[in-house]
């Protein structure tokens, strides 16, 4: 990923090599990271059994909020991709429980197909 990439947003993959020692305090047993991808310092972080979403807050990026969401949580979700005068791209999961769906704006360049790939993949089973 280049610097400009990151400062436009754009979401790349991450080598789950690095990720796997900085999250290995928070995974459950038998829990393997399978795909993540990364927008400036936020994280969508794809394992076996759940999404996680990573918003690392503040200046420093000390503060650090982890939303697990097991994909079994996931009734359906949407993904929109920028068009030609709207810049960002959309992400909406409706989650078992909820009225409103959790909606996560994605830069132009952001990997969508991957990302609604990925979710088909482990919520749909």
């Amino acid at each position: 990923m280049g610097f400009l990439d990151a400062l436009m947003g754009n979401a790349s993959e991450v080598d789950l090599g690095k990720l796997t020692a900085e999250l290995s305090p928070i995974l459950g047993d038998n829990e393997e990271l399978q795909l993540a991808y990364k927008m400036v310092r936020d994280l969508f972080v794809f394992t076996s059994k759940r999404l996680i979403l990573i918003d690392k807050q503040g200046v420093t990026g000390k503060k650090v909020s982890y939303h697990s969401i097991p994909y079994k949580a996931i009734v359906h979700f949407q993904v929109e991709t920028a068009g030609t005068f709207d810049m960002d791209a959309e992400l909406k999961l409706w989650i078992s429980g909820q009225h409103e769906p959790l909606v996560k704006e994605l830069k132009r360049g952001t990997d969508v197909v991957g990302i609604q790939k990925t979710i088909a993949r482990y919520a749909l089973g």
